[in-house]
């Protein structure tokens, strides 16, 4: 019963400080360094508790195995817990399939985001950009109004590390 326990603290415990890793980057990315250090501090301590059993008894496969389980799996949660935060703001670029359409502008301000109209010239002729900043966690709710109104729209979403001024305000909700 004692190695089943020390199998899972292992693996528990590189599932743990890889999922805090993998949301510390994040935070570092972000700009929010006190979190990140903070998180660090506690991640540092469970990976050296975890280490220490494999360590300790390298002639045992067993804590190896959980050890590297436990990583992959704290990738995977990690991820998970990542998207689920959805911390920051993104710049999403509209090209509609419509040459110009102020129509589509009109209904993503009605909804609360900021649109900026930027007039250009593709590979057949005039098309029109929609530029729009806003927090990740309403990316959601502008790709399926997207889906639902231009299914062909050409549509590219970068992370905006730092944003000030402008238009932004949180979505409506309906």
């Amino acid at each position: 019963m004692d190695l089943i326990l020390n199998y899972l603290f292992i693996f528990f415990a590189r599932v743990t400080d890889v999922s805090m890793a993998t949301v510390r980057m994040l935070m570092i990315v972000r700009g929010k360094k006190y979190h990140a250090a903070a998180l660090g501090f506690f991640e540092v301590i469970i990976y050296v508790l975890a280490l220490g059993r494999v360590v300790n008894s390298l002639d045992n496969w067993i804590n190896l195995l959980a050890y590297a389980l436990g990583f992959a799996a704290g990738n995977v949660v990690g991820s998970i817990i990542e998207g689920k935060m959805a911390i920051g703001t993104i710049m999403v670029r509209i090209v509609p399939k419509n040459i110009c359409d102020d129509e589509l502008a009109d209904k993503l301000r009605s909804m609360g985001f900021g649109v900026t109209i930027l007039e250009g010239i593709g590979k057949n002729g005039p098309i029109c950009l929609l530029d729009t900043t806003l927090h990740r966690k309403e990316l959601p709710a502008l790709m399926n109004y997207l889906k639902k109104t231009d299914a062909e729209a050409f549509v590219t979403v970068s992370d905006a590390r730092e944003t000030r001024g402008g238009y932004m305000r949180r979505l409506k909700k309906k």
